[in-house]
Order: C-alpha cells, then sequence, then structure tokens
C-alpha cells in the first residue's frame, strides 16, 4: 500500500477471526497503519454500530454478514 493510499478489506463473514482479528493483526505488524471510519462510506444505512469498522447483519440490514475496515498507511 503506497502512503496515503486506502484499502478496504470486505468479508462475508461474522467471525471475529475473519474479521476484527485480521484487522488486529494488520495493525500491529504495520503501525503506521490507521483505520478509516467505514460507517462514512454507508450513508442512510442504520445501526452501523461505533464503528471505526462496520459489520453488516441478515437481521438488521437485509444482507449476509458483510464487514468493512478502510486502512489508510501514513506517509
Amino acid at each position: 500500500m503506497r502512503p496515503g493510499g486506502v484499502v478496504a478489506y470486505v468479508t462475508c463473514s461474522p467471525h471475529l477471526a475473519e474479521t476484527a482479528g485480521v484487522v488486529a493483526a494488520v495493525l500491529r505488524r504495520h503501525p503506521g497503519v490507521q483505520r478509516l471510519d467505514a460507517r462514512e462510506c454507508l450513508p442512510g444505512v442504520p445501526h452501523l454500530g461505533d464503528g471505526p469498522s462496520v459489520q453488516l447483519w441478515p437481521h438488521r440490514h437485509g444482507t449476509d454478514a458483510m464487514f468493512l475496515t478502510l486502512l489508510r498507511r501514513e506517509g
């Protein structure tokens, strides 16, 4: 990832080992990477939680259990 670039990590999973766990591992290995607020990419979608990542749910959002986080490397 180039400095300033943004990577979206998206997976169709509710499992922490495939969602928040992956993000935590990336942040540990790459201290210059920060998370952006992914909720801003989904305007009008209710119940997105505290952020900055988003976990969508079938019973709340009418989707698969999609997970989204945005990562940016500091310059």
